[in-house]
């Protein structure tokens, strides 16, 4: 039996493609994965340089600069005034006018705002003030930067027979090193120097000048400005620790010690100075801001007389406190470990005092049970 069609067939034939003139569209396009990689290395490269991009225009700046300066202005006569609230908000106000790219500005309204909440004794606030400066001011001029640099310097200055341009581009880096206006633009790449003929000629200064002896001198003054900037940084920095140190040691102290705290020292150690506030990670936290300031010789040599007296009070009273605080959170952990261990093993007629934690010799611990441990919870 058959079950073929009668007719003509009526299969489809294969639509052939239309013949191309241009030799490129004969190619297949490229695989996705390829296109992606191309669109987000575009977008990368964009996005890396927004914040380059999206600055104000030099007059614009300007003028919003200048409007933040009047009303710091203001802000600091209500803090002679000892009206901290309102300097608090004038301060703020000066804060929204300033363009978010400029960290150290408005790092030294934070480090004023800061000074605000230390006389108000708001504690959390003065910290959290504190440490948004820093960030800003780590943007502006990281203080782990160098470090790192220093490992590449010595690598590309090191190799024998380098060429002329790897040389001048070795140049270029070391001089923005020198430079923190130079940071921010770490990602573009070294520019060419007037002098690359020259480059072959052994050169131990850190930043090549310009031959010309206009530019030379321009150059000297930016080289100026910009240690002047970094001072300026390093003593607002300086600022911003001391005052984190002292908002962090004081942070949550119950008001009978907030008397003590008022003046820049440390609480001493005493019964009552370890409140159920002081915490032992904010004890520690103070205590390595005030390391800081001391072991670090740029911080420690712009300190005034009374602020020295201050780190120094600081490293020997601070560590009796941390080791308190410490030994409570860990005697007040274990209770509570304990509460718990208790309520799983009392419906098995046992308890913790059952459990004893013995230290051996080689520092390890090992558990033991002791049937006869009082089979209930001390009081």
């Amino acid at each position: 039996m058959s079950f073929k069609a009668e007719g003509p067939k009526t299969r489809p034939e294969r639509v052939k493609p239309p013949p191309s003139s241009s030799p490129t569209e004969a190619h297949p396009n490229p695989p996705s994965w390829s296109r992606r990689s191309s669109t987000s290395s575009t977008t990368s490269f964009h996005s890396a340089h927004s914040v380059q991009q999206d600055r104000f225009s030099p007059a614009e700046e300007s003028r919003m600069v200048s409007l933040s300066n009047d009303l710091k202005t203001q802000a600091n006569t209500f803090f002679s005034r000892q009206d901290y609230e309102s300097a608090i908000q004038t301060y703020d106000r000066a804060l929204a006018e300033l363009p978010r790219y400029l960290d150290y500005e408005m790092a030294v309204l934070q480090s004023n705002i800061a000074a605000c909440h230390l006389k108000l004794e708001q504690w959390k606030d003065a910290v959290e003030t504190c440490e948004r400066g820093l960030d800003g001011l780590e943007r502006e001029l990281p203080t782990k930067r160098k470090e790192k640099t220093k490992k590449g310097t010595k690598k590309s200055t090191g190799v024998k027979g380098s060429s002329s341009d790897r040389h001048t581009n070795s140049k270029s880096r070391a001089g923005r090193l020198n430079s923190d206006t130079e940071s921010e633009d770490e990602g573009a790449p070294p520019s060419r120097s007037t002098n690359q003929g020259k480059a072959g000629e052994r050169d131990d200064t850190v930043v090549e000048l310009p031959s010309d002896e206009e530019d030379e001198s321009a150059a000297l003054k930016n080289l100026q400005l910009s240690d002047s900037r970094k001072a300026d940084i390093t003593r607002i920095r300086v600022k911003l620790l001391l005052r984190r140190a002292r908002a962090r040691s004081n942070l949550s102290m119950s008001p009978s010690s907030k008397t003590s705290a008022l003046s820049d020292q440390p609480t001493p150690p005493s019964k009552t100075s370890s409140t159920p506030g002081s915490t032992w990670s904010n004890l520690s936290a103070a205590l390595e801001d005030y390391k800081t300031l001391s072991s670090t010789p740029q911080y420690w040599e712009i300190l005034p007389a009374s602020d020295k007296k201050t780190v120094r009070d600081a490293l020997v009273l601070l560590p009796p406190r941390v080791e308190e605080a410490k030994q409570k959170e860990v005697s007040e952990m274990m209770g509570k470990l304990k509460d718990l261990g208790n309520g799983i093993l009392k419906p098995f007629g046992l308890s913790t005092d059952n459990f004893k934690v013995v230290q051996g010799e080689g520092g390890g611990y090992s558990l033991s049970f002791d049937g006869g441990g009082g089979g209930g919870k001390k009081a």
